[in-house]
């Protein structure tokens, strides 16, 4: 019966080896000779990794001095011994404190020793017993024991229930083993001893060597059985998963086997009919082997199978042959596998966007908390950030600095001039020549679903016959929705999760609304003057010298030929410009040098005007004013902040309001409201209410073939018409902004900083503002509030006592002070 259920799956019979030890011979003389055991102590013999139980007939392999010993006097005294488990089996000399505290009675019933020196016993488990303490003075383990006795059981029929119930899994257990006898089956029916079918069970169970322990100190026969069940199903579970998981992978490969002797029938079935499909048999074998590698997902990877047997049976010469073929290399080719988890470094990142571009500050900062927020949970949603600026302000570059920052592949997608719905989301199949749209095969130029794909110029994305393609990109920058973005073409979902999209724009409002929606904007403001020398000391000379052949030693551009550049060559919120000029620049001391005309060159301000010509823009604040009737305002533009000049003139009339510059009906509804005002604060402004019942008023903002619209400018119309009727000059160092109501009202306006941006560009001194603007100045670089002045404006009358000064009255001769403490007009940045 034992030589039987030894067959059960045993694992844990590890031998108590240390083959370190010295063998010492059988046969040979040992210390344990000199010492005598009491009668009422046990022989001790530690073991690793295996408990032994009552009944079980084990070999065990001994090599350490002692437990040789140990069983040469047994041998010697015909004494059973004690094996116990080591609680620390790596200890290679345990000791009391290293040893179970229960253990069984073992008869070695052979002790053999191999022709390599190692030593083996063959021990039989008799009874429990329980460690009292350890004698000293012995070469080996002794212990005084007590004898446990096994519980009989004997008239229980909650014991004798649950030995049924464990004698029937023991046997389905033993039915789920491969090729295993009826007659040990039959052994163990025939057992009849609840606590010896117990030990044999747990003996011979695949469990730990702890577990075991633990079953072998549970004296009460109940408890011991309720956990053997509890171990038993477990195992019996794992067994028929193994087994059913045994037959489903023959099944798979019987079916393999199967259509490959049916697939090479066919071929030569057609190849004796002449009629041979398939092309190419290698090439749909290589197909085969690309669908497998590709790791599609399930329901992707039996679409390309289903594909794939329509190809295999179609002829070379089928029309369709090649559209199915296009359509397989595609599913192939596009990146299917869940890409690596970001290695981020966020000082790493912060290095990266510092060297790669000056200034942005608070872009940067935003970056940088979406790469500790990627970085602390790799599987979030990640915000998709949408770039807002002026052109050549760095919104594609810091795309490019994004990925890098990032390790990832950086891919871009022009959305200019696209009308048509298909070029996001692919052409249907059916049309010759379809193929996926630009976000798939964007993918496949990544060739990794962790990519950073910039979507540019989003603002610019039309609407035409063929659909609204912003509509499609609603899918595609959802990230709730976009792991299961459908193309035409591909006809299967696609995961668009784990792209980090970000899209760019020079303005907003030709975005729909639930597109902006679903990014998170950050604007990009125009640079100053001394950002601007700085990203061209840094940046642009270096770049351009490269991309002219020169050499830093061969050229030096000077810090005030770059400024001048800036001021009298280029007027624009980026950079792009500024490096054209720098560039041509470059060029003309290439030409000197290639003819040997010099070796080093150095371009100072006096230099220019030789090089680029004389200069394209000035003062014109100067220019234009100074007289009465003129007031300058300040604008915004797609791309970024400028200077508007308002003009107001009389002639003899009838009152009427004429408008010029192509204003559009806000602009005009302004005008309107300024001439209202001016009227009702006639008596407050010293003016003769009759004299606008005689005059004609005109105004008009020169550019005039540039349209014009806003309600900004409603305070800049109301000092240019009070300027007019007072007959004297507006300050000419002075810019403002800001609506107006009918009540005198000064409203808040956007595009506060690139405004101010425009005015420190244009050389103004002192900007007027509205009041509720005032936190505003929040986002301006610290140099720009620097060189200006702010007055903050409640009303329009407190507008007309800083800007309008009386002919020949310096602005310290002034009565009214610039600082009005009730107005709350100053701002001076410390």
């Amino acid at each position: 019966m034992n030589q039987a259920l030894i067959l059960l799956e045993n694992k844990d019979l590890n031998p108590d080896a240390d083959k370190s030890g010295t063998a010492v011979p059988a046969s040979a003389p040992d210390a344990a000779a000199t010492a005598t055991v009491p009668d009422d102590a046990m022989v001790i013999v530690p073991v690793r990794n295996m408990v032994l139980f009552p009944g079980m007939m084990v070999p065990i392999a001994i090599g350490r001095k002692g437990s040789i010993a140990a069983a040469q006097y047994a041998i010697k005294g015909e004494r059973p011994i004690g094996i116990l488990l080591q609680s620390h089996p790596e200890e290679d000399a345990p000791g009391p404190d290293d040893l179970s505290a229960m253990g069984t009675i073992a008869a070695i019933l052979r002790y053999v020793t191999t022709p390599d020196g190692n030593h083996h016993i063959i021990c039989q488990g008799q009874q429990r017993f329980r460690v009292l303490g350890y004698l000293e003075g012995f070469p080996f383990l002794v212990a005084r024991i007590e004898r446990v006795e096994e519980p009989s059981g004997a008239g229980d029929k909650e014991i004798e229930a649950r030995f049924m119930r464990l004698k029937e899994r023991a046997v389905e257990v033993l039915q789920l083993l491969p090729q295993v006898p009826q007659e040990m089956v039959n052994a163990v029916q025939s057992i009849d001893a609840p606590g010896t079918l117990a030990d044999l069970v747990a003996g011979y169970l695949d469990i730990k060597p702890q577990e075991k322990q633990e079953l072998l100190e549970e004296v009460d026969l109940r408890r011991r059985l309720d956990r053997l069940l509890e171990l038993v199903a477990h195992r019996l579970e794992v067994m028929q998963i193994s087994r059913d998981i045994d037959q489903r992978t023959k099944a798979s490969v019987g079916q393999r086997e199967r259509e490959f002797l049916l697939r090479e029938q066919m071929k030569a079935i057609q190849k004796e009919l002449g009629e041979e499909g398939g092309g190419n048999a290698a090439e749909i074998d290589e197909l085969r082997k690309l669908i497998t590698d590709a790791n599609m997902p399930e329901e992707v990877a039996k679409q390309a199978e289903k594909e794939l047997k329509r190809l295999a049976r179609m002829s070379d010469g089928s029309s369709e042959y090649s559209m199915v073929r296009t359509y397989l290399d595609w599913l192939v080719e596009v990146p299917w596998k869940t890409p690596e988890p970001d290695a981020i470094d966020v000082a790493q990142a912060r290095s990266v966007l510092d060297a790669d571009h000056f200034g942005l500050d608070k872009v940067k900062k935003r970056i940088l908390e979406f790469l500790a927020v990627r970085k602390l949970k790799a599987g979030g949603h990640g915000p998709i950030l949408c770039l807002v600026g002026p052109p050549g302000v760095g919104k594609t570059s810091l795309g490019q600095s994004i990925a890098r920052a990032l390790g990832r592949k950086f891919v871009r997608v022009s959305l200019g001039g696209v009308h048509d719905e298909a070029e996001i989301r692919g052409h249907r199949r059916t049309y010759i020549g379809a193929l996926p749209g630009n976000i798939i095969q964007a993918l496949k130029r990544a060739g990794t679903r962790g990519c950073v794909m910039m979507l540019d110029e989003i603002d610019k994305v039309g609407t035409g016959v063929h659909g609204d393609p912003s509509s499609a990109l609603l899918e595609v920058l959802d990230p709730e929705q976009n792991s299961t973005f459908r193309d035409n073409y591909l006809a299967v979902p696609y995961d668009l999760s784990q792209v980090l999209f970000i899209a760019t724009a020079n303005v907003l409002d030709p975005v729909p609304g639930p597109l902006r929606d679903r990014m998170e904007v950050l604007q990009l403001a125009g640079y100053t003057r001394e950002e601007k020398l700085q990203i061209a000391r840094k940046y642009l000379v270096t770049r351009q010298l490269d991309e002219s052949g020169l050499k830093p030693e061969q050229l030096e551009i000077t810090d005030g030929a770059l400024a001048a550049i800036i001021r009298d060559y280029t007027r624009e919120a980026g950079v792009r410009n500024l490096e054209r000029q720098i560039g041509a620049v470059c060029r003309r001391v290439a030409v000197r040098i290639a003819e040997d005309q010099a070796q080093t060159v150095r371009v100072d301000v006096p230099d220019l005007a030789e090089v680029l010509g004389p200069a394209k823009f000035e003062n014109e604040v100067a220019l234009r004013a100074g007289m009465p009737g003129v007031a300058t305002g300040l604008a915004w533009t797609p791309v970024g902040g400028d200077i508007l000049f308002i003009e107001a003139s009389r002639t003899p009339g009838s009152g009427r309001l004429i408008l010029t510059g192509q204003l559009g009906d806000v602009m005009k509804e302004s005008a309107q409201a300024a001439l209202t005002l001016v009227k009702s604060r006639a008596q407050a402004l010293k003016l003769d209410p009759a004299a606008f019942e005689k005059t004609d008023v005109h105004i008009h903002v020169p550019a005039g073939a540039i349209p014009k619209d806003g309600p900004s400018a409603g305070v800049a119309m109301f000092i240019a018409l009070s300027s007019l009727f007072m007959d004297q000059p507006v300050r000419n160092d002075l810019a403002m902004t800001g609506e107006i109501s009918l009540r005198g009202l000064v409203l808040p306006v956007g595009g506060i900083k690139e405004k101010i941006l425009a005015a420190v560009a244009a050389g103004i001194k002192s900007v007027m503002l509205p009041a509720r603007n005032r936190n505003d100045l929040e986002e301006v670089p610290e140099t720009a509030r620097q060189q200006l002045e702010f007055v903050f404006l409640d009303d329009v009358e407190q507008a007309a006592r800083v800007a309008i000064r009386p002919e020949g009255v310096t602005r310290t001769q002034q009565s009214e002070p610039i600082c009005n403490a009730d107005a709350s007009s100053s701002f001076q940045p410390q």
